[in-house]
């Protein structure tokens, strides 16, 4: 399958199974166009002989047969069978995430977590519970080494002293199990303060610092309880944590909504303003701020032309534009994604285990408890068997390497079926990944020219 467009007055063909890009002249483009696969090629030179030059059109089949001999053009998919149908036995998780509190300080309008609470009583997690959800997953982690613990809420940040207690306890544990265990945190910035940012600094591998741009923005949807905006005490906790981070990893997380649809210059404002320099910007997802069709096409002009302006930059890194197309994933990551219900989990205030942060508190998806461990096998099975070869949807689509099907649960709150991709959702994706093939393409031919 190869997939081809032009962007940015660039004519671009991906081949979807290997992932080669290939930088085509306008002849190339029309041939690769009408081209369902290889065997149409003679058909389509001929069709093509009263508008090009034979010589020119001959030069073109040369070039993309030596593509196709190379085994970067009209390259094979895989094994299907390799990757459906599969049975897991034993627990192996990766990732754990904590949602140390059912709780927040801020009620912002776009929450899918019903402003903290998640629909339920607002509670904060004991140190007894996460203690035992450590230690599921130290159990559980079978022979990988590396392991992620997310604290995540509400705002988990409103149970400090516990995360305090979970990561010194974590530290000492897993010496014995010989794994290293990397922290993560989800905060919208509002309560940092020395003691919290030293911390933070010090154990936190990552931070996701909560901020959607421009004041005006920001304050409309990220508000307190009061219905004051959030940006005047975030910007100044941001900004000083970031400072004092000495090149560990952090990111601004946004979210747009129809309300700025000119998120660019949300970014703009993040980087140039604040000088922030790892941020993300990603669109509303469900409730009333979800886009319709005419607001999802004015996102769409606005990734082309935000895309256009960051292939001429590399100051700072807009996370939907920086795709591995040179190092990706491994073909199981490139198929299944993220591993929710099978390798990474999250885990209740209460103790319980849900199939990811965005399932908290859906029965449906509940998989057993931090004292029992997983009960519900037949669900974990169902989240390790649904990929890119399990989703019609995902078929002929030229994108599904790169976003595995999506997120499923932006599928199932959609379509009620984790299997059936979010349309507007797959909309955005694939011109954020058209995007992101066009700058690396835009990137290599200024090279180039500077040789």
């Amino acid at each position: 399958m190869i997939h081809v467009f032009t962007l940015n007055s660039i004519n671009i063909c991906l081949d979807v199974n290997s992932g080669s890009i290939h930088i085509l002249d306008d002849i190339a483009k029309e041939i690769l166009v009408r081209a369902k696969e290889k065997e149409d090629l003679p058909k389509i030179i001929e069709q093509l002989s009263n508008k090009y030059d034979n010589e020119l059109l001959e030069q073109a089949l040369e070039e993309i047969n030596g593509l196709i001999n190379d085994n970067t053009l009209f390259t094979l998919d895989f094994d299907k069978n390799k990757f459906i149908n599969k049975k897991i036995k034993k627990i192996n998780m990766k990732a754990m995430c904590l949602h140390i509190a059912h709780d927040c300080n801020l009620r912002c309008k776009y929450c899918f977590a019903e402003k903290g609470s998640y629909g339920g009583k607002r509670s904060l997690m004991s140190y007894d519970v996460a203690k035992r959800a450590i230690d599921y997953l130290l159990a559980n982690s079978g022979s990988k080494k590396n392991l992620e613990v997310d604290f995540f809420g509400g705002e988990p940040l409103l149970n400090f002293d516990v995360i305090k207690q979970v990561v010194a306890y974590t530290k000492e544990q897993e010496k014995q199990y010989n794994k290293e265990v990397h922290f993560t945190i989800t905060t919208n910035g509002t309560i940092l303060n020395d003691e919290i940012e030293q911390f933070i600094n010090k154990y936190m591998d990552n931070i996701v610092l909560s901020l959607d741009g421009r004041k005006s923005v920001n304050d409309n949807v990220r508000v307190y309880p009061s219905n004051e905006g959030s940006y005047d005490k975030i910007v100044g906790n941001i900004q000083k944590i970031v400072a004092n981070r000495n090149g560990k990893s952090y990111f601004i997380r946004g979210t747009y909504t129809r309300d700025n649809l000119d998120f660019y210059n949300d970014v703009l404002h993040i980087y140039q303003d604040l000088g922030l320099k790892e941020i993300s910007i990603e669109p509303v997802s469900g409730g009333e701020f979800e886009l319709n069709d005419e607001e999802i096409q004015k996102a769409i002009e606005e990734y082309e032309k935000f895309a256009i302006l960051y292939a001429e930059q590399s100051d700072y890194k807009f996370y939907h534009f920086n795709i591995s197309l040179y190092n990706s994933p491994c073909i199981f990551k490139r198929v299944a994604a993220c591993g929710a219900g099978f390798e990474y989990m999250a885990i209740s205030p209460e103790g319980k285990i849900y199939a990811c942060h965005q399932f908290v508190g859906e029965d449906k998806f509940l998989l057993g408890n931090v004292d029992e461990g997983i009960t519900n096998m037949e669900l974990v099975n169902m989240f390790a068997n649904s990929n890119v070869f399990t989703k019609d949807k995902c078929s002929d689509c030229f994108a599904k390497y790169f976003c595995s099907g999506g997120c499923h649960a932006n599928s199932y709150y959609t379509n009620g079926d984790i299997n059936i991709p979010n349309d507007s959702a797959c909309i955005l994706q694939k011109k954020r990944i058209e995007c992101a093939i066009m700058i690396e393409a835009k990137r290599a031919i200024n090279r180039s020219n500077n040789e």
